[in-house]
């Protein structure tokens, strides 16, 4: 699992601020439990030294967890994070805030003959306990709220009829994060699904045949899932085709590409990740492997 792609609802904008915001807070009320059993944590805010050096150290710490999650997010435009490089970052930034509370002891606090080491050493264990719980708390929620919207999904009736369902009629449904169902349209309206970021934009076409784009909340991934026995294909990492618009499948150098049925879309490239998946579709042979993508 270590080299597997970290899921996107790490990644989110909401889900990295959530995060943050969480540490900060579960951090403190650690602190105000742990200063006062501790006999050489120097945080107060009484004496004028001791105050501006809490606060210091408070800001900069916060600062820095911003700061290391902005980067974290524009990050994965330019590579892919996997779960080993996801833990790296997070102890990383732990260190960070030892390392500065560290410094801000040697120079500032008497010390009584405390190695910078063993300074560290204390720093670094309270901030695996101050900020490493909360990463994994907040980890394990976002993961039960997106497998919950996963199943939500799945499980919701295509049609509400007591007639037999034809593949024809069937439609296709699409909640946000939240659960609220938010749009629902037929097969032959859907042009295909864009991811972007947490949410996704669906390209269909209305009444009077206009192409229409309309965005909600909701990962990629969940529609994947919900619908991979449909007419639905995950053919790029940002991109779900309905095959059945697909006017035209062709190979150029540097991959396949699909043009659909209406020319004002333009080509939507295949990944090498999902060629043999989409090209199934078209020679009736089955994939020799299923593309992962966590």
């Amino acid at each position: 699992m270590k080299n597997h792609k970290l899921p996107g609802y790490l990644l989110g904008k909401y889900q990295l601020i959530g995060t943050v915001t969480f540490a900060v807070l579960f951090a403190l009320v650690f602190l105000m439990l742990y200063i006062p059993f501790s006999d050489t944590a120097w945080f107060g805010l009484g004496g004028s030294v001791m105050f501006l050096l809490t606060v210091f150290y408070a800001a900069a710490s916060i600062l820095s967890l911003i700061v290391s999650r902005m980067l974290m997010y524009r990050s994965k435009r330019m590579f892919e994070l996997t779960y080993a490089g996801y833990t790296v970052w997070c102890l990383m930034e732990i260190v960070f805030v030892s390392a500065l509370y560290t410094y801000l002891t040697v120079e500032f606090i008497p010390v009584g003959g405390e190695r910078n080491i063993e300074i560290f050493a204390r720093a670094f264990q309270n901030g695996l306990i101050a900020l490493g719980i909360p990463y994994l708390i907040a980890g394990m929620y976002f993961a039960i709220i997106d497998k919950n919207n996963t199943i939500r999904l799945m499980s919701y009736d295509n049609v509400v009829t007591d007639e037999p369902i034809r593949p024809e009629t069937q439609k296709i449904t699409l909640f946000d994060n939240s659960g609220t169902l938010k749009m629902s349209l037929s097969p032959e309206n859907l042009y295909y699904i864009e991811s972007d970021d947490n949410y996704i934009k669906v390209w269909y076409s209305d009444s009077k045949g206009d192409l229409k784009q309309y965005m909600l909340r909701c990962r990629l991934k969940t529609v994947e899932e919900s619908f991979k026995d449909s007419g639905l294909v995950r053919c790029h990492r940002k991109y779900i085709v309905n095959i059945k618009k697909v006017k035209v499948l062709r190979k150029e150098s540097d991959g396949y590409y699909l043009d659909l049925d209406n020319e004002t879309i333009p080509p939507l490239s295949v990944t090498k990740t999902y060629a043999d998946t989409v090209l199934s579709h078209f020679t009736g042979e089955s994939p020799l492997l299923e593309p992962i993508d966590y």
